[in-house]
């Protein structure tokens, strides 16, 4: 049984997981980057309780989660806004607040968004899986989802690192606007359908979860029939399933896919599409390289005259 530094979790909810930066440098093995799927907001609650940036934290989903401490923790709540609790009694949300010894720290459910993080001083001391705490949903490495009643054991608390008092922090997206690099596998899609990918607008669907973000909207018509032999797939890759509709690749996704790739997003839309709840309009605009309007890759500007 674990003494000392530690929390008991009182209710764990929908789905609530450790997580910290994730698990690189693994995808050749098969084994996804997995971390936070909003890592601003984990980065924040760590610097708001003096943490480093690699301490694990908790992720929860939708109705939050609630722990009792064993000894006095400095805890901070991102994320997605929700109501905390101390015993009960009200506290601050994005601010660091003292949890005294035997407390209840109650992460209520989010009120706007999807995923808030808790962190906590000294960090989540689960036994690391190739160098990271993370909860892997799709691989099954790491700790599994909190249950009620599980012991969570912390770090010791060290000299805080870049401690503030408050931050401010975005609200989730009442639209989630992500930009894209078109390809590798664009080619694979008539130009009708790039052109419905680039304009128009889609809705994040219920079906979404950490390994993807599955969208609503009009199927995207193919160009080339059958199916690649798997490949390798990235964080952000916008992978195209038999029904044509856009699922974009987060924290849990697969290694490899034999659906073709339309486009990738860029990394810093990743953290607004992990708070963007069902029903939320996306639009995906295209940039760079192959975007609609500019120049393809490779050919030739036209002769300027004389």
């Amino acid at each position: 049984m674990t003494t000392g530094r530690a929390v008991v979790v009182v209710r764990a909810g929908a789905l609530t997981t450790v997580q910290d930066l994730g698990r690189p440098g693994y995808a050749h093995l098969g084994v996804p980057r997995s971390g936070a799927l909003d890592a601003p907001a984990a980065a924040l609650g760590n610097r708001l309780v003096g943490n480093a940036p690699s301490a694990a934290v908790l992720e929860t989903t939708v109705n939050g989660c609630a722990v009792r401490t064993r000894q006095g923790v400095t805890a901070a709540v991102t994320g997605a806004p929700c109501r905390v609790t101390v015993d009960g009694r009200p506290a601050p949300f994005g601010a660091p607040l003292w949890v005294p010894a035997g407390a209840v720290l109650d992460v209520g459910s989010a009120v706007a968004g999807v995923r808030t993080c808790l962190a906590l001083s000294g960090g989540v001391a689960v036994e690391p899986v190739l160098g990271s705490r993370s909860a892997d949903l799709l691989s099954g490495l790491g700790p599994a989802p909190l249950t009620d009643g599980c012991v969570l054991p912390l770090g010791p608390e060290n000299a805080p690192h870049a401690r503030v008092d408050v931050a401010p922090q975005p609200g989730p997206p009442a639209e989630l606007v992500l930009r894209v690099r078109l390809g590798p596998r664009a080619d694979w899609f008539t130009a009708d359908a790039l052109r419905t990918f680039g304009t128009r607008v889609y809705r994040v669907s219920s079906a979404s979860n950490r390994v993807g973000l599955r969208t609503e909207g009009p199927p995207l018509e193919r160009a080339v029939s059958g199916e690649l032999p798997s490949e390798g797939m990235v964080l952000g890759a916008v992978q195209v399933p038999p029904d044509g509709r856009p699922v974009v690749f987060l924290a849990d996704h697969p290694t490899t896919g034999g659906y073709p790739v339309v486009a990738v997003v860029l990394e810093d839309g990743l953290a607004a599409a992990a708070q963007a709840p069902p029903g939320t309009p996306v639009r995906f605009v295209p940039v760079g390289p192959g975007a609609i309007g500019s120049r393809p890759v490779g050919s030739v500007p036209p002769a300027r005259r004389p």
